[in-house]
């Protein structure tokens, strides 16, 4: 199993050293670093990696560390995408966070902040042998990303950042019945089961889970498959979660970081769905707004986890910021852009499917009265 072992000292204090497992997937010049959110692995990217290289099983270690640098590794331009006419690919690299699935899980909360685990992603570009790479962050995952583009632009072809906040008190959701209510289950989920109703609730909107799968809906199909991956890895440790857990609370980007990423030159997606309740849309908004112009806001029908409710859309948004870096495209000319018109298409799409909801019961009803 592949791990990157990380410098075992931080900040002057010693412990034992963290080892990072990741996996690899797809061959190619341009290369895609993940960085996952609160509590997942690098398995929650499935939907993102097989978008970007075809396939969602890692590639031959071996093979791809042996892989030659080529021109676009040198430069940090991306490369096209495998189905392009030129026949380069992409490169993907995730990993599991310190304190969660295969990789250290640290005792003290100290242990884990943004900063350290920005640390640890650079410490993997580093093990990986990739002088630059398209950094794409989630959640906590984003902050992640956002310390990493601060403490080394030089290593970023571009950022995106999937339903970020500004960490601290940005983190609490919307305070309402239902939120107090899915808060109230999720410290009470203490089985795959009763944590895999808890996770659907809060990552994916009604309407979505609600949707008919052949014979049954998807969130019976979701549950499936949450309580399957959940009993394969195990809950997360409690001092894992509450490591992670401070990491978000304790985030914060200051103006110098925010200007370095700003003025860095890269290319920088804001990407966010619009019904997330745990990162609220205004706070995103606010981040693309601070790092304008280099920043395009896309905002998408969706919950916490768009990246899986609209896959097609996200990949088809990411693989944009890629092909964008790579013809060189400033950053007013970026953000100066409309966003990616295929989320305002869905929205079409559903609203015209909500009036037809909304009419057929009427003649439902007459027939059974």
């Amino acid at each position: 199993m592949p791990y990157c072992e990380v410098d075992r000292y931080q900040d002057g204090e010693q412990w034992e050293g963290v080892r990072l497992f990741y996996t690899r997937h797809g061959r190619g010049a341009t290369k895609v670093l993940l960085v996952v959110g609160l509590a997942g692995t690098g398995k929650s990217w499935a939907p993102q990696i097989k978008g970007l290289t075809g396939s969602v099983e890692p590639a031959d270690e071996e093979n791809a560390a042996a892989a030659p640098q080529t021109a676009d590794e040198e430069t940090g331009g991306a490369a096209a995408a495998p189905e392009d006419d030129d026949g380069e690919g992409i490169e993907v690299c995730c990993f599991d966070n310190r304190g969660v699935g295969s990789s250290t899980i640290l005792p003290q909360k100290s242990h884990y902040s943004t900063t350290i685990m920005a640390k640890d992603a650079l410490a993997l570009l580093d093990h990986l042998g990739w002088k630059k790479a398209h950094v794409f962050g989630h959640s906590m995952g984003a902050m992640i990303s956002c310390k990493l583009a601060a403490m080394a632009p030089h290593r970023i072809s571009s950022l995106a950042l999937l339903n970020v906040t500004g960490g601290g008190m940005e983190c609490f959701p919307k305070l309402d019945g239902p939120m107090l209510s899915l808060a109230f289950r999720f410290l009470r989920a203490t089985t795959p089961e009763l944590r895999a109703h808890v996770d659907l609730d809060t990552h994916y909107t009604k309407e979505y889970l609600d949707e008919k799968v052949e014979s049954c809906t998807r969130r019976e199909v979701l549950y499936k498959e949450y309580v399957k991956n959940i009993s394969s890895t195990g809950m997360q440790s409690s001092c894992g979660f509450e490591g992670q857990l401070n990491s978000c609370w304790t985030h914060k980007m200051t103006t110098k970081e925010l200007d370095t990423i700003r003025d860095a030159g890269f290319l920088v997606s804001v990407i966010h769905g619009r019904s997330d309740i745990i990162a609220q849309l205004c706070h995103a908004r606010r981040l693309a707004e601070r790092l304008a112009p280099a920043a395009r806001m896309v905002e998408l029908q969706g919950a916490h986890l768009v990246s899986h409710e609209r896959p097609e859309e996200v990949n088809n948004a990411l693989m944009e910021l890629i092909k964008a870096t790579k013809s060189m495209t400033t950053p007013h000319e970026w953000s100066s852009q409309p966003e990616n018109t295929s989320g305002l298409i869905m929205m079409g799409f559903e609203h015209m499917r909500n009036i037809v909801r909304v009419m057929k019961p009427v003649k439902v009803a007459a027939i059974e009265s």
